[in-house]
């Protein structure tokens, strides 16, 4: 079996590193050699943090060859447009509909790009557009929206849904996990 790759794109505060985090031990516990890495330290100024979730039978290393990205999960639009030339020719790109402007663009500095959705479009990918924030606000919890972008991704996975279930079940508040889980169940029917 050859490596799958996934970037988890996002801006801090989204809750990439408990997706990550998720998303990694569900590939340990279904038997496969997992590797990630994390880049958050702009997270604390709202700025850009991914993480990348590596697994196969053996795997060698975190870090993701360019244009060798399976599936890019962007938790936010620009996110999605500033790695989607990591993407392979038939990967996937799931793009969250959430425009989280930058603080250059709050103190009005630089713009906010336009037609980001046309542009990445143009690099003739397979993208995927969703609504997390709308979808785990109707739910119950709008801090659910990243695990309903991990059901996105779920439905591409060779895992089972008790795994994916057991994993969230750790990693959630115990108050939550209701929710979480609807969320993440609403992710993979979308």
């Amino acid at each position: 079996m050859s490596t799958t790759n996934i970037l988890i794109s996002g801006v801090g505060g989204q809750g990439l590193i408990l997706a990550t985090s998720i998303l990694a031990e569900v590939a340990f516990k279904e038997g496969f050699d997992v590797k990630t890495s994390d880049v958050i330290g702009l997270s604390q100024r709202g700025g850009m943090v991914f993480g990348n979730v590596r697994f196969g039978e053996k795997v060698y290393s975190a870090m993701i060859p360019e244009g060798e990205t399976d599936i890019l999960l962007a938790m936010e639009e620009l996110e999605g447009l500033r790695w989607c030339h990591t993407v392979a020719p038939k990967g996937k790109v799931i793009i969250n509909n959430e425009a989280v402007f930058p603080n250059r663009v709050l103190i009005e500095k630089e713009d906010y790009p336009k037609d980001i959705k046309d542009k990445i479009e143009k690099r003739g990918l397979e993208v995927i557009y969703v609504d997390a924030k709308e979808k785990s606000k109707s739910l119950g919890n709008i801090k659910a929206s990243n695990i309903y972008l991990l059901g996105s991704i779920a439905k591409y996975l060779p895992f089972k849904d008790s795994t994916w279930e057991s994993v969230i079940e750790k990693y959630v508040p115990s108050k939550t996990l209701e929710v979480n889980l609807n969320a993440f169940n609403s992710g993979k029917m979308d």
